[in-house]
């Protein structure tokens, strides 16, 4: 009888610890930097209803496209602009059915709280003449899209080549941010909902939306990736409540 009881409580233990192995698995997301708190959030409200793990890296969208051209685990992706999604469903590396475009975003110009600097954004607006002798805080043109987009902006105003030789180049649209709220550049060019948490910046003012390409979020599951936890919880970031947490930092859901 007590070997009997000592095989069922071993049984029961082992079921227990297979049950909880299939009923939690870990979802790895690979986000763009610039929806760091938004996603966050999300995550946070995810794992109230559920014994999933959700493990999730920020960075610039072209960065974390390398890491997954270069196999790093990750199920999920989110990109900052249109291109890089192409270029991994055109190599093979996304489900193409899975994408979805489903936020946008504005362009700005931000300085300091304290800064008396104040002007409108129009063609040859005094930008070079503000900075001075300082330099513009703005994500890499050559690799981040919030740079890429800061840079034809600043051409189709006329004003780039004025800048060009004061730039102060971020790894990330948030590294950009940060330049801003610490006082090291008087200027910088962000997204509208990377000034929503800081209080330490403010906007100067926007930049025309025809003035760059479409600031459009691209969402996708990394080919062979779609189990079942990964699904369920890319249902939920790409849902009604999930909306609501990104339209609350100022996201603009399509």
């Amino acid at each position: 009888m007590r070997a009997f009881l000592l095989l069922a409580a071993v049984t029961s233990a082992l079921t227990s610890a297979s049950l909880r192995q299939i009923s939690a698995e870990d979802v790895s997301v690979l986000s763009a930097a610039s929806l760091t708190d938004a996603v966050t959030e999300i995550v946070d409200s995810y794992l109230r209803k559920t014994n999933d793990q959700v493990l999730v890296s920020f960075a610039n969208s072209s960065a974390l496209a390398k890491q997954i051209e270069n196999e790093a685990p990750a199920d999920i992706f989110i990109s900052a602009n249109l291109g890089w999604m192409d270029y991994l469903i055109e190599n093979g590396l996304i489900k193409p059915t899975s994408r979805r475009n489903v936020l946008g975003n504005k362009l700005v110009l931000v300085t300091p709280v304290d800064s008396k600097i104040d002007f409108k954004i129009k063609p040859y607006f005094p930008l070079s003449k503000t900075l001075g002798d300082g330099r513009l805080a703005i994500a890499d043109p050559d690799f981040v899209p919030a740079g890429q987009y800061a840079a034809a902006a600043l051409k189709w105003l006329d004003v780039w080549s004025e800048v060009a030789n004061k730039l102060a180049p971020g790894r990330d649209v948030r590294n950009t941010l940060s330049l801003v709220e610490r006082g090291e550049t008087q200027l910088g060019i962000v997204y509208q909902t990377d000034v929503v948490g800081s209080r330490k910046v403010r906007i100067v003012d926007y930049f025309p939306t025809e003035s760059h390409p479409p600031i459009i979020y691209s969402f996708g599951i990394i080919s062979d990736h779609d189990s079942p936890a990964v699904l369920t919880f890319y249902d939920f970031l790409t849902g009604e409540e999930a909306m609501k947490i990104f339209k609350f930092y100022g996201f603009v859901p399509r």
